[in-house]
């Protein structure tokens, strides 16, 4: 995370940014993402994956980007910022949970073996009855790059029902080309293929994934919409410093 509102920001290059990520010779991330000045809202998000290429939306991305604005004395406990999909709103609770407006969700193409949308970022979700046996990273990269998801491919999600509103779910991201430990766009992609594979009225609902416990909350409206999506989740700061 990187306040660049006083940067030149060209100096961030697919080279600069895949060696920082990188995590034997960098700093180490699975990406990389600038608050940048924006004149329509608080502020603009910039993401790139660790591959030095910018990124789609990062759902929990922009969940720690609004701690991160908070902690720069941006905003206050709200804010507006926009992503590369659109503007996005956000909230602070009291809690401590962060709280994001995803956009809304309109086409979603049912498959043999899952389902395929775009929350953001274009997710493939597929159901398992034991997603911990799966070889998520051989799996996940033999998937991600199949021609029915077009040229850029897509980011896979292995999802195992507990109940009728809460999920299991392990993430093959592509531009990290590996397993991640959470992926909010994906949070949101697997909770509403779940309600609509169970065809029931639960709109909220808790996800886990390796790296914590997420939240999803949504309003369905026709076939194959959903607007007024809500991801909720931690953020927590771990270090700063300067390279």
């Amino acid at each position: 995370m990187v306040d660049s509102r006083e940067l030149d920001n060209s100096i961030f290059t697919e080279k600069m940014v895949s060696w920082l990520c990188n995590r034997h010779l960098g700093i180490g991330a699975d990406g990389l993402i600038l608050l940048m000045k924006d004149t329509q809202a608080d502020f603009r998000m910039k993401y790139f994956n660790s591959d030095g290429r910018e990124g789609t939306m990062c759902g929990n991305g922009g969940r720690c980007i609004t701690a991160f604005a908070r902690w720069l004395g941006i905003i206050k406990d709200k804010a507006s910022f926009l992503g590369i999909d659109g503007l996005h709103e956000s909230i602070i609770n009291k809690d401590g949970l962060i709280s994001l407006k995803m956009i809304d969700v309109k086409e979603i193409n049912p498959l043999n073996d899952g389902y395929f949308l775009n929350t953001g970022s274009p997710h493939f979700v597929t159901f398992r009855n034991d997603i911990h046996s799966i070889d998520v990273f051989r799996e996940g990269r033999e998937i991600r790059h199949e021609s029915r998801f077009g040229i850029g491919g897509t980011n896979v999600n292995f999802v195992h029902m507990i109940s009728d509103n809460e999920l299991k779910m392990r993430t093959y991201e592509r531009g990290v080309e590996n397993e991640t430990l959470a992926c909010g766009t994906g949070t949101v992609a697997s909770a509403i293929c779940a309600y609509l594979r169970k065809k029931t009225d639960k709109t909220s609902y808790t996800i886990h994934a390796p790296g914590g416990e997420l939240h999803v909350q949504f309003r369905p409206e026709g076939k194959d919409t959903f607007r007024d999506i809500w991801l909720e989740g931690p953020a927590e700061y771990v270090f700063s410093g300067e390279v």
